[in-house]
């Protein structure tokens, strides 16, 4: 008898499948010297997903009670059952005894009411989450089938292991309605653009009428981040690097990069002013080359108070640009292009995970860029000695640094992080300067050396 099969809505109490506990008289068969005989009957009903436990055997060890064992003679045997004994028990003549107490009585009924809880629910809850998760595959397929041939991301059966072990499954089922979203999702996948791009909110709106549909935080925005990254074997990118990567813009508007002192060909402002640039713009930037004579370094940070302190000093003929947080793959290709254009690149971020990340991002896409006062003395020097609720590092977070190989020790032993702020009178003296300290390392690939 199958769990799935029958409903305990016959039972009172809501514990035995198909009314098997009607007529009956469980007085006896409950008595606690006979609990040990249900249990084991349970553990093996929830094991086989089995909730009667009326056909084949089972078995059982005898207690070592004596009580005990004399409490099942008339079930189990005629005569006491030895101590500590395992012995072979045939259900279905189990099931004749009891059913001298019920007309319908089984083992695991008995066993359901003894311990006061359905048996084998998990096995039934198994079943139909297995069962379940069958039918979205089977959706998926037919969705995956159904793109068209110039759909630029085409997930396909092998991806589905994959959605399993990145949590995408689960959390799809825990939508009210998996198959419409994961409907919506192919739908996503379908308008994606073969070429050129396509604004994030016109993609919603057009594959769901909703443009809000992919906004971030969004289960449909998850659950297609989710397949590009199963299709394009990269489950590392940012949420802003995996759109971009799909030919879709986050946002046209905001983010890209603030700068001073240095503009794309073509722009014309005042000395000392300074600019956005957004991402639009940062995607097709020219920037002029370096003039006879004049020097050579265009300084990068993440914090916006930075830039706030550089505009003072802005006459001196600065060259900043600033982040303001994690820089997108447009962001540094755009820095790319300005150091192909001839200009040297000097980068650095606050001392945490997201800040490392940042400086070796740009030094993995310019390789000849220099980090700028990111050493591990930097860091001990931006240390505040009494912080208010400083922060806590995450380790794990930190990564290599092939600028300075020691800087990740030193920022695990103090634990905290630091920030640029705390540098910023040093900063600001480098770009007066134009340049960064001669004693900071310049990368140079895997290993770090100096350059004066």
């Amino acid at each position: 008898m199958n769990p799935a099969d029958h409903s305990p809505a016959d039972c009172p109490e809501q514990l035995c499948h198909n009314g098997a506990c009607r007529q009956a008289d469980l007085t006896a068969l409950l008595r606690p010297d006979v609990r040990w005989l249900w249990e084991q009957i349970a553990r093996r009903a929830d094991q086989r997903g089995n909730s009667a436990m009326d056909k084949g055997t089972i078995t059982l060890t005898t207690p070592g009670s004596s009580v005990q064992r004399a409490a099942v003679i008339g079930l189990l045997a005629k005569r006491p059952l030895p101590a500590g004994r395992t012995r072979r028990i045939d259900l279905e003549r189990l099931t004749q005894t009891l059913q001298r107490h019920g007309p319908q009585l089984t083992p695991g009924a008995v066993a359901a009411h003894a311990l006061g809880r359905p048996l084998a629910s998990q096995a039934a809850d198994k079943a139909r989450l297995t069962a379940r998760l069958t039918t979205l595959q089977h959706l998926r397929s037919r969705l995956a089938r159904a793109l068209p041939a110039t759909a630029p991301l085409r997930p396909d059966g092998t991806g589905w292991d994959s959605l399993r072990r990145r949590g995408s499954l689960a959390r799809l089922l825990q939508h009210p309605q998996p198959e419409r979203l994961m409907s919506a999702a192919f739908a996503v996948l379908q308008h994606l653009p073969a070429s050129a791009r396509v604004d994030r909110r016109r993609l919603a709106h057009t594959a769901t009428g909703n443009p809000h549909a992919l906004d971030s935080g969004t289960e449909l925005a998850a659950l297609v981040l989710a397949e590009a990254a199963t299709a394009q074997g990269d489950a590392g990118a940012s949420v802003r690097d995996a759109w971009d990567r799909l030919g879709v813009n986050l946002d046209t508007f905001t983010g890209g990069l603030f700068t001073l002192g240095i503009h794309p060909i073509g722009w014309h402002i005042p000395p000392g002013q300074p600019g956005i640039l957004i991402p639009w713009v940062l995607r097709r930037a020219a920037w002029p080359a370096p003039r006879h004579g004049e020097a050579r370094w265009v300084f990068l940070t993440e914090n916006p108070s930075v830039a706030a302190a550089a505009l003072d000093t802005a006459d001196s003929g600065v060259r900043l640009l600033c982040t303001v947080g994690t820089p997108s793959r447009t962001t540094l290709e755009a820095v790319a292009r300005l150091a192909a254009a001839g200009w040297r690149i000097a980068v650095r971020a606050d001392f945490d995970g997201g800040g490392l990340a940042l400086v070796r991002a740009v030094l993995t896409t310019v390789p000849h860029a220099r980090a700028w006062r990111m050493t591990a003395s930097d860091y001990t020097a931006s240390l505040h000695p009494t912080p208010f609720e400083p922060g806590v590092l995450d380790p794990d977070r930190l990564g290599s640094t092939p600028w300075d190989p020691s800087l990740p020790t030193v920022m695990r032993e103090a634990g905290r992080p630091a920030y640029e702020e705390a540098l910023i009178d040093d900063l600001l003296a480098d770009l007066r300067r134009g340049s960064p300290p001669p004693d900071q390392p310049t990368h140079a690939g895997p290993t770090a050396t100096r350059r004066s």
